[in-house]
């Protein structure tokens, strides 16, 4: 790769966040605990999901693809920035980097367009209950999901492929923890106005479609809760989507923060700060919000639970 873009760079000085080596052990504890709790999260709500007969429905079949996102989402930066924490080198790759990068814009497009997908379920389970069954079959479900992924490939093959045209022939050092976009783009000795505009068309086009699908569904669905007479039965309807706000909310917060802002109120510190809670954070916080929300994911627990130990037992 390094030849085809014509560059003397032959890879990237991650700089980090912090010089302090006892702010990085620091870190690095609190980052690898993080991560443990995210990978074993994210693989247990698979796994209960896929065991649990009562669980095979829309909702939570696009939960355990946003559990397997969320998975590879961290594990694309996590263990770079636990190596880097731990080490006093900080080099990537060319090829690396680009790679990071690839991954990183792949799996945050897919998110976002899943969740807009979940939103338009939600909203169909309380505006249309009667008609739930008829509209969100399987076949819809696959394809609400292939067309995220699709998305999601189609934007970071695009943003890849803005950046490959560039070239990279002074300072190799990035001021992030990871390869983003901007911090790579800063790094350019060629004009990158093209580049960044084809990505900002991209990425904001994607950011802005799944918003709209997501404020229009959940405009829909405060209507509804409000026309509801009972309020035990508003409380069911905004019971079934709670978490899938929130999980939304956290998430897109901290996208708006990190890249919906003027350049003149840039600050790498505040960046880098919403950057660690939206890559490694947050797929943490996802299953959390999701299971320890949900009565049914917990019945699914004890459900699989029991059934293991039947199974055992007869054995």
């Amino acid at each position: 790769m390094g030849r085809k873009n014509n560059t003397i760079v032959s890879d990237f000085i991650l700089m980090g966040l912090t010089d302090s080596e006892e702010i990085r052990l620091v870190l690095f504890h609190l980052f690898l605990l993080i991560y443990l709790v995210t990978v074993l999260g994210n693989i247990g709500m698979i796994l209960i999901i896929r065991l649990d007969l009562q669980l095979h429905t829309p909702m939570y079949f696009f939960l355990s693809h946003l559990s397997f996102l969320d998975l590879s989402y961290s594990s694309v930066v996590t263990p770079k920035t636990l190596e880097n924490l731990r080490d006093s080198t900080k080099h990537i790759s060319f090829g690396g980097c680009f790679a990071q990068m690839y991954f990183f814009v792949f799996l945050g497009g897919t998110e976002c367009v899943l969740l807009s997908s979940m939103a338009y379920d939600r909203y169909v389970a309380i505006c249309k209950p009667l008609q739930y069954p008829v509209i969100m079959v399987p076949a819809l479900c696959s394809f609400l999901v292939t067309i995220s992924y699709m998305i999601g490939f189609g934007s970071s093959f695009i943003t890849v492929l803005c950046m490959n045209t560039l070239h990279f022939c002074d300072s190799n050092v990035v001021h992030h923890f990871f390869c983003d976009t901007s911090p790579i783009l800063a790094l350019s000795c060629t004009d990158t106005h093209d580049a960044e505009t084809f990505i900002f068309i991209v990425a904001g086009s994607t950011l802005v479609a799944s918003l709209i699908t997501i404020s229009a569904s959940y405009s829909s669905i405060l209507s509804t809760i409000l026309n509801i007479n009972s309020t035990s039965g508003k409380r069911k309807a905004f019971s079934t989507c709670a978490s899938h706000l929130l999980g939304v909310t956290i998430f897109y917060g901290t996208i708006i923060f990190a890249y919906l802002k003027p350049k003149s109120s840039y600050s790498l510190g505040k960046d880098q700060v919403a950057s660690v809670f939206y890559t490694i954070v947050i797929p943490m916080l996802n299953p959390l919000i999701y299971s320890l929300r949900n009565k049914e994911v917990k019945k699914a627990v004890i459900r699989v639970k029991q059934k293991m130990e039947s199974t055992r037992y007869l054995r």
